[in-house]
């Protein structure tokens, strides 16, 4: 890709709120330490082991502690995003939204001038509780400026697309972004053009293929040569210290998992070379990125991330994500089920229903495609359910239907509703009803950016347990971006958490830990235990 064909630095360019590797305060402690080049923090982490004596069946909490030293590089450096499914509507809006920002670009709305901005997205438009100040009045700071962490405005952004429209026609196919925006934005977005990408006929719906027009040829292991070359020469043109690769394209069909098969990194590999019809063209961008060193994000709801590919990238020291952008009606009914299970009140069945017309919708509309999607809703309050055994008992579940309908006329806009129907007091029943219009693109789009700053940060993390011990990254598979994401991967054996409250204070916590600073909580003592 030729450096015309990205999203990059230019004259014109407006400087942003904040550099990357912006930070908004220094921790006074000596378990911190500054450099040049990283911060250090001696942390020691709290928690409790639960266990049961057999005979009396009583549990005895004992509180632990478990030291860790982490270490995160403050330079940022050159960054890079390629999507797959660049031309889409989510590639094609975040694209245009990021160089709207760059440059302070503003268009004109029926209500005047509107100024870009960050809404929607944790890291640039929201807030933390750093802590008190002398009159113990708490002290927030934005999200992004916690750690040094990228810029969106400094991204290097290209992609791959089925379909060999330029980014600004794909803009205005997509019909999401107001007329004046895409008219002023849309000289530049032209010269974008997406790379070949790769097409299986059976994992997307029918109803795609003439959007096909722009495609890699060969076999699956040529195909796989062809995407790591395109990652590298992406790498090498813009002078980039590090690439992260996202799925932003079509829902695929969920792909078999089998022994000899997709088990293990050797035998997806195997798989890749001997040419196999289930290895989804998801599942070789996530191995073609894992082998280059690059970070993997799935952002749609199909099983991309098989086991072999988890295994691949621990091999091979790469992050991965996923799965699905967690963005309207999923990240409602993961605070609202959360809230009733809390209160004691008990869900006894949650339906949902939406219908959209962009082409996700279109994709959807095929049964092995949405059965990706209902799969991926469904498990959103699992985790909820079972942490109230007094509401529920063993294997016992409240009822969750989920429809998705293709309404052409309705575009981008999706329509959500909802009806928890919830057993309450002495055997009363309670019905909560929900109506939610939303742009979905415009939801999405800033869950793009979130992943990747988030998983952009972790790549210069590392920690160790010990003066001797060798620092270390994270683990493969990155459970932190769990809040934007509606079906969360992660590591064998961890448990999934859907609860958004719960994956916020996650990631707040986290970040805090890197910086040396204790957990956020919400006791307050300072107001409840003076005298």
């Amino acid at each position: 890709m030729s450096p015309i064909n990205n999203l990059a630095n230019s004259a014109g360019a407006a400087a942003p709120a904040t550099a990357s590797g912006s930070t908004a305060f220094k921790v006074d402690s000596p378990s911190v330490r500054y450099t040049d080049s990283s911060i250090e923090s001696d942390y020691v982490y709290d928690s409790t082991v639960v266990s049961r004596d057999a005979a009396s069946g009583k549990y005895s909490a004992k509180p632990t502690q478990v030291h860790y030293k982490f270490r995160t590089k403050t330079n940022v450096g050159r960054v890079g995003l390629m999507m797959v499914g660049w031309g889409g509507n989510n590639g094609s809006t975040v694209t245009a939204s990021i160089l709207a920002n760059k440059k302070g670009i503003s268009w004109e709305t029926r209500k005047g001038t509107q100024e870009p901005n960050y809404f929607g997205s944790l890291m640039m438009a929201s807030t933390v509780k750093l802590g008190v100040d002398e009159q113990f009045k708490d002290v927030y700071v934005p999200f992004n400026e916690v750690v040094p962490m990228a810029h969106p405005n400094d991204i290097v952004i290209g992609g791959w697309d089925i379909n060999s429209k330029n980014i600004g026609d794909a803009m205005r196919r997509a019909q999401v972004l107001p007329v004046d925006l895409q008219r002023r934005v849309y000289d530049e977005l032209a010269e974008l053009k997406p790379l070949p990408s790769v097409y299986y006929p059976d994992f997307i719906a029918a109803n795609q293929e003439e959007r096909a027009d722009n495609l890699i040829g060969g076999t699956k292991q040529e195909q796989l040569d062809h995407l790591r070359k395109d990652i590298r020469d992406f790498k090498q043109a813009n002078g980039l210290d590090r690439v992260i690769v996202m799925w932003t394209a079509n829902t695929e069909r969920y792909a078999d998992v089998a022994a000899g098969l997709n088990d293990t990194a050797d035998n997806l590999l195997q798989s890749i070379a001997n040419g196999h019809s289930e290895v989804s063209p998801s599942t070789l961008f996530a191995v073609a990125s894992i082998l280059e060193g690059a970070p993997f994000i799935n952002g749609s709801p199909q099983n991309t991330l098989v086991p072999g590919v988890i295994a691949l990238a621990e091999r091979e020291h790469t992050f991965v994500g996923g799965d699905d952008f967690k963005s309207g009606q999923t990240k409602i009914k993961s605070v609202l089920a959360e809230f009733l299970v809390n209160a004691g009140i008990k869900p006894l069945a949650i339906t949902s229903y939406n219908h959209l017309g962009n082409n996700d919708g279109c994709n959807l509309s095929a049964p092995a495609q949405f059965r990706s999607k209902e799969i991926s809703k469904s498990s959103v309050v699992d985790d909820m359910v079972g942490a109230n055994h007094l509401l529920y008992k063993k294997g016992e579940h409240p009822d969750h239907t989920i429809v998705i309908k293709y309404v052409p006329s309705v575009g981008d806009s999706k329509r959500a509703m909802d009806e928890y129907v919830s057993e309450i007091f002495m055997g009363g029943l309670n019905t909560i009803s929900l109506y939610n219009t939303c742009e979905d693109s415009l939801l999405a789009s800033p869950l793009i950016i979130d992943l990747f700053m988030m998983t952009e940060l972790m790549t210069r993390v590392t920690y160790r347990q010990g003066d001797d011990a060798e620092w270390l990254p994270f683990h493969s598979v990155l459970s932190i971006l769990s809040y934007m994401l509606k079906a969360p991967v992660v590591a064998p054996n961890t448990p999934v958490v859907n609860a958004l409250a719960k994956q916020r204070m996650a990631m707040e916590n986290i970040l805090r830990a890197f910086v040396g600073l204790p957990p956020n909580n919400e006791m307050m003592l300072e107001h409840k235990a003076f005298h």
